[in-house]
């Protein structure tokens, strides 16, 4: 794979676009992403922020290495993950990156313990370390005393609790959660969100997809602003101030 001096910069998008054809030749161009570059921090918490359709969550994707590019360069830890197979995709960001989806996505005939531990299992963690491992996390969101339930014996402030111990099972260097608070009230949603500051404050690089702009600026770093698919603002906090910075 092609290597890259990034220095502190973990995940880097080089003019990036993800195009969808549509028609039975393929004739009209539906252009999700038409050449976006994003640079992730070690350390971050980046938002990338946008309304419905405007390409924030397919920007997502391709930062987590669930998608591949039309066009353009993705780089994951100085590595060119541009042109990998799915499977060595898969090894990559099982390894680098954990996910919080807005659906939770939990498996429902698993309990939180067996959720938890399956990224493990995918990196052939011995079992009897999948299961301190798991049990732990689970204490971590304080659902220790719910590892054995299945998800819809699980509010759905537990069940999105759980799928963050499920995104950190691995030890991720960086955590993405996709709209993280969108099915949970306000109170539930704003203790995720003090959740993620309080990985983020340990170390962790938090990347957030949102569409709510007071969620981006209350609790992100850096904001990348999408629309019609194109980077649109880049704004950073820089000692309580917000500073917006030009878009190359």
């Amino acid at each position: 794979m092609k290597k890259q001096n990034l220095q502190n910069v973990i995940i880097k998008l080089e003019n990036v676009g993800k195009y969808y054809y549509m028609g039975e030749e393929g004739e009209n161009v539906v252009k999700a992403l038409d050449g976006i570059s994003i640079d992730v921090e070690k350390g971050d918490f980046v938002a990338i922020m946008g309304p419905s359709g405007s390409g924030k969550s397919t920007g997502m994707n391709l930062v987590g290495s669930l998608d591949l590019p039309s066009f353009g360069e993705i780089y994951l830890d100085n590595e060119n993950i541009s042109h990998l197979t799915e499977s060595e995709l898969a090894q990559v960001r099982g390894k680098k990156i954990g996910f919080i989806f807005q659906q939770f996505n939990l498996i429902s005939n698993l309990t939180a313990k067996e959720n938890v531990m399956l990224p493990m299992l995918f990196q052939e963690t011995p079992k009897e370390q999948r299961e301190e491992e798991a049990e732990n996390l689970l204490g971590l969101v304080d659902l220790k005393d719910r590892m054995d339930h299945y998800p819809n014996q699980l509010s759905g402030g537990q069940q999105q609790r759980v799928a963050i111990a499920r995104a950190l099972a691995n030890n991720p260097e960086v955590v993405l959660a996709d709209e993280p608070t969108g099915n949970l009230d306000s109170s539930t949603g704003e203790r995720v969100l003090d959740f993620l500051e309080k990985l983020h404050k340990q170390g962790t690089t938090i990347v957030m997809v949102t569409h709510d702009p007071n969620i981006a600026k209350n609790h992100a770093k850096t904001i990348y602003s999408i629309k019609d698919g194109k980077i649109e603002g880049v704004s950073k906090n820089i000692n309580g101030k917000w500073v917006k910075h030009s878009v190359n």
